[in-house]
């Protein structure tokens, strides 16, 4: 299938609003805490928790982009230290030790001050025992949902589910074996960026999360 095979979401906060209709049974649950991936997942995971009247909080992850391909992720760090490798794509682009480490290096100042902006003097939300939604825009190769699973897992969660507007079907299936359940709206089997299934997917800033962010009251 391709994109004409399927209607485009408007917006990232439309396709919240479509996501949580298909989360209704974690809906007015006092064990529930959304955590979206910034930037492009806060704004689908704001209009998600407000649906589903859950606590919100942020989860900061950075892909880790190849030497000379960037946008080629060959895996991700996640607040709490966590790195995500993808060895396979690693070892077919003969990428070294010292240059994943120089691209750890490179992303750790932005993940870093992400966390510090976007958080501000909120505390974290406590997660043990919880059911964790990690929601972000899309899901291409599931690199930075899987550094931000491994993250989430180390807070002890009950239970962890990916949800997701979009998703590569190949990847929707690879992370249900790494967590409870995956929640994708749409799973075309041709994929190319997250981006042609909206409408709308400007680029995120910084005072739009913040803004997000701050109309939220999270639950105690």
């Amino acid at each position: 299938m391709d994109v004409k095979n399927f209607t485009r979401f408007q917006d990232r906060r439309n396709a919240g609003e479509l996501l949580a209709r298909n989360l209704a049974r974690y809906a007015n649950r006092s064990d529930v805490v959304v955590l979206a991936l910034p930037r492009g997942g806060v704004l689908v995971a704001a209009a998600a928790a407000k649906a589903l009247n859950a606590p919100l909080d942020i989860l900061a992850v950075r892909k880790l982009g190849a030497p000379r391909q960037q946008e080629l992720a060959i895996g991700a760090i996640a607040a709490g230290g966590i790195s995500y490798l993808n060895e396979e794509t690693i070892a077919a682009l003969h990428v070294s030790k010292s240059e994943i480490a120089a691209a750890i290096a490179r992303e750790l100042p932005e993940l870093q001050r992400r966390e510090a902006l976007y958080r501000g003097n909120r505390p974290k939300q406590n997660l043990a025992g919880k059911t964790v939604l990690l929601v972000d825009d899309g899901l291409a190769t599931g690199s930075t949902m899987r550094a931000a699973v491994a993250s989430a897992y180390r807070l002890l969660p009950a239970h962890v589910v990916v949800a997701v507007p979009i998703g590569a079907a190949h990847t929707c299936e690879e992370l249900r074996e790494e967590v409870d359940e995956v929640v994708c709206l749409r799973r075309p089997g041709s994929f190319d960026a997250v981006g042609c299934w909206y409408e709308d997917f400007r680029e995120v800033s910084d005072d739009e999360v913040w803004a997000a962010l701050r109309s939220f009251t999270a639950a105690p």
